[in-house]
């Protein structure tokens, strides 16, 4: 059948207004089902239904969470995940009447259903500051194994130090023992082209991975889905774990490098981290291993728990142990984190604890390394300062170390920031402390902190001038991206 040519100008005339239309509501109706708030669901509706075809355009591009829907797309097609394991309201709940105070016990109750592992006891913990304390018993744990070493972390920098970490690991190979070193793909690029740790340790003869690397072909730019866990785990029933990476950028001389805090394990709990390592392993290379056979004994006082957190399924599982931990506090809450840019409920917990008259204490660098995230963050410090929360700029160098606190008996520890990033966006790992030795080693660093500070006033920050107003307010409305 011949079209007339009244036909063919109504044809053209209203297909693409028919596929405007349809693409605006198709647009309304995602974020009428999947935003989190009233007032994103309606801004974006609005947006779609009022200048199409711009608006579903511009919906496409920022407000459909595809971080999310990659990361459960390739954890469907990856028969071993991506770690962040299932749990739920409906989870059993342990019985820790034995090692954990009844203050603590609907704490650890609450991870009970956000963590599928269980607090154990009996572990030592130590205290490791930059990397003068943290490196040497490293480079001795992989020096002592004889049957595995397991390494994962975000940057491997191959100056100095790490090149000592990599005749470590090489050494290590060449005496027989199974080490594995995970690298995110897009961490390795810290490192200069022609010197980057992947091929490196695969030309000493270690066995080498990298987490979701970018690639031109077949396209695969992801910047998000970073592996940002910092593990080293052997056979001689040791694990580390913190926010440090490892680059000469941890020794600290004065106001320079950047000073982070790194922790060694011993007890049970180093199982847990084995297994972390061996299923980040198994989806980066399809091949899975089994946790080696082993019992840890006990060998200190504290009780310790492994939390995981990805955005493959349950992307408020971090944030909702930290808003639990802060309801639970009854004296104070300590905070020392180099990137503060907590969501609304995080932000009331908090408030909350400050107005019940608890000490709410937040530590955050006087010198960032990213200015554009510390002017992001300096626009949400007002409604905390309203209401009791003090906060403090740390004095130089940037320090990078991450401390959650509550009350003299419990702290979250780990490669977590408290920033959309790192609570949304990345692969973490974050270890429960129950134990009020370890707690008061960490308070007293941070109480160490506070007094060499410069406290933050929300007169200081209200008579801001508008220049500086308008730029920490424009930053602040990108910090999900960041």
């Amino acid at each position: 059948m011949i079209l007339g040519p009244e036909i063919i100008d109504w044809l053209e005339f209203w297909v693409p207004v028919l596929i405007v239309a349809v693409s605006a509501i198709a647009a309304a109706v995602h974020a009428l089902l999947t935003r989190e708030t009233p007032s994103g669901a309606f801004g974006w509706i609005g947006v779609s239904l009022l200048f199409p075809p711009v608006g579903p355009l511009l919906y496409y591009m920022f407000g459909v969470n595809r971080v999310r829907v990659r990361a459960r797309r390739l954890d469907r097609a990856s028969r071993h995940g991506l770690g962040a394991r299932r749990t739920g309201a409906d989870a059993a709940l342990r019985d820790y009447h034995r090692f954990i105070g009844r203050r603590r016990r609907g704490l650890a109750a609450a991870g009970d259903r956000l963590s599928v592992w269980p607090v154990v006891p009996g572990n030592q913990i130590r205290v490791l500051s930059n990397g003068d304390k943290a490196y040497p018993p490293m480079l001795e744990a992989i020096d002592n194994a004889r049957r595995f070493v397991y390494l994962t972390t975000y940057i491997l920098e191959t100056n100095r130090v790490g090149r000592r970490f990599i005749q470590a690991l090489a050494a290590a190979a060449d005496r027989g023992v199974d080490v594995r070193v995970l690298i995110d793909g897009l961490g390795e690029y810290y490192a200069w082209p022609g010197k980057r740790p992947v091929a490196l340790l695969t030309s000493y003869g270690v066995t080498a991975a990298r987490f979701l690397p970018p690639r031109l072909w077949p396209p695969s730019l992801r910047i998000n889905l970073r592996n940002h866990r910092k593990i080293l785990v052997t056979d001689g029933g040791v694990a580390f774990t913190g926010g440090m990476n490892i680059g000469d950028r941890h020794f600290v001389d004065g106001t320079r490098g950047v000073a982070d805090m790194h922790f060694r394990l011993a007890g049970p709990i180093v199982r847990q981290l084995e297994a972390v390592f061996l299923s980040d392993w198994a989806f980066a290379t399809g091949h899975q291993s089994a946790i080696s056979a082993r019992d840890l004994p006990e060998v200190g006082q504290a009780a310790c728990r492994t939390v995981e957190n990805g955005p493959t399924r349950d992307i408020e599982r971090l944030s909702t142990l930290l808003q639990t931990a802060v309801s639970s506090a009854s004296k104070r809450v300590l905070i020392v984190t180099p990137y503060f840019l907590p969501g609304p409920a995080l932000v009331g917990a908090l408030q909350a604890a400050a107005l019940r008259g608890l000490e709410v204490s937040i530590v955050l660098p006087g010198r960032n390394n990213l200015p554009f995230v510390a002017w992001a963050m300096r626009h949400g410090l007002l409604d905390l300062l309203e209401r009791g929360v003090k906060v403090y700029y740390g004095p130089p160098p940037f320090a990078h170390t991450k401390l959650f606190i509550i009350d003299d008996d419990y702290a979250l520890i780990g490669s977590p920031n408290i920033d959309p990033r790192s609570l949304q966006l990345n692969f973490e790992l974050a270890v429960e402390i129950f134990d009020t030795e370890t707690v008061w080693t960490l308070a007293s660093h941070v109480g160490k902190t506070i007094n060499h500070s410069t406290p933050i006033t929300a007169r200081e920050l209200a008579s801001r001038r508008w220049p500086a107003r308008l730029r920490d307010s424009f930053f602040w409305l990108f910090s999900p991206y960041f």
